[in-house]
């Protein structure tokens, strides 16, 4: 299993709505920036992949909202990826804030497509081997 904290992502006020809570659909905002963040942190870039001729939209999305993030708050965004991806990818998110309550749980499931065919295809080569070490068992 991979783990990653994406940190410091301050709720702006344009992220609030009138009662002061991050509008719910701002959290798939904060989603997307813990996977990419997460990602980037194994050296596997999005834009290098979109480059190569391959996407990953968004197949599913799911939220569950336990407390309300505020303005000014300091959110952290923890990104597991609970399995190794095959056509499909898996990221399970937790959302707390600087007091350290969990506020948000989330999980995305995203395919890998080929752009030019639109055809799903497996996942890169290049995230296999940077994930790999994470689902390898320590004998």
């Amino acid at each position: 299993m991979f783990t990653f904290d994406v940190t410091d992502i301050r709720v702006r006020y344009a992220d609030t709505d009138q009662m002061g809570y991050v509008y719910y659909g701002n959290y798939a905002r904060f989603y997307e920036i813990g996977r990419v963040e997460a990602l980037r942190s194994l050296g596997f870039h999005y834009k290098e992949m979109e480059a190569s001729g391959v996407m990953m939209p968004v197949y599913e999305n799911k939220s569950r909202y336990l407390k309300p993030a505020r303005y000014d708050d300091l959110l952290r965004v923890r990104v597991t990826i609970p399995e190794l991806p095959k056509i499909r990818i898996i990221f399970q998110y937790e959302v707390l804030n600087q007091a350290d309550e969990l506020l948000n749980k989330g999980e995305t499931t995203l395919v890998f497509q080929r752009m030019d065919t639109g055809r799903l295809c497996p996942a890169p080569a290049a995230m296999l081997n940077a994930l790999k070490p994470f689902f390898e068992s320590a004998d």
